[in-house]
């Protein structure tokens, strides 16, 4: 199973999208998902308050449902029938999707934010962290249309997904725990950052 992580903005979906790309062609069978399947409801995700960098952080995401949907059936032993997806933020409703199957061999790649917090870390078998500057990945958020922010990091409305990723990096240390750390500031020219060496 492989992480593809970073701040908000920072490319995780693209990147991803191409990492899958690239093993399919190569005869891989891949999973693709997105930890924006797996929100809490709202009730849940503003509890703290809808300005909260810690509910952010802390309560964004339902990390039980993905470990018995998603990661569980796939890591080594699991039963391999996965649910990609479970909950739609639009509508801000659980959904219900088939149960699948995953072909042997298969790789997963997933994509999302606060992926090397401690609960996750051990699923991984590569991660990947593209490290994006705040004042390059929210106006590139901006651009595409979120709807929580403005182009300016320090517009208000910013502080809930800085702060809250600022709280991540303290806690977690994304950039340590990953296998390979990319700058992905240019979107055009990535940059391999550091490798790590994991046995």
């Amino acid at each position: 199973m492989t992480a593809v992580d970073g701040v908000d903005g920072a490319g995780k979906t693209t990147f991803a999208d191409e990492l899958a790309s690239a093993l399919t062609a190569n005869g891989k069978a891949v999973i693709r998902a997105s930890v924006d399947s797996f929100h809490n409801p709202s009730p849940v995700r503003y509890e703290r308050g809808r300005h909260s960098p810690e509910g952010f952080f802390q309560d964004s995401y339902d990390y039980e449902s993905l470990k018995r949907n998603l990661l569980d059936p796939l890591r080594a032993g699991g039963s391999r029938r996965y649910r990609a997806a479970v909950f739609d933020t639009l509508s801000d409703t659980p959904i219900v999707v088939p149960e699948s199957e995953a072909a042997m061999g298969s790789v997963l790649i997933f994509d999302g934010i606060f992926l090397h917090r401690k609960e996750l870390r051990g699923y991984w078998d590569f991660s990947v962290f593209l490290d994006v500057a705040f004042d390059v990945s929210i106006p590139r958020g901006a651009q595409r249309g979120w709807s929580f922010g403005l182009p300016d990091p320090a517009a208000p409305e910013n502080r809930r997904y800085i702060e809250g990723q600022r709280i991540y990096m303290r806690e977690c240390a994304p950039a340590q725990h990953a296998t390979i750390v990319i700058d992905n500031n240019d979107l055009a020219q990535p940059v391999i950052v550091r490798r790590r060496d994991r046995g």
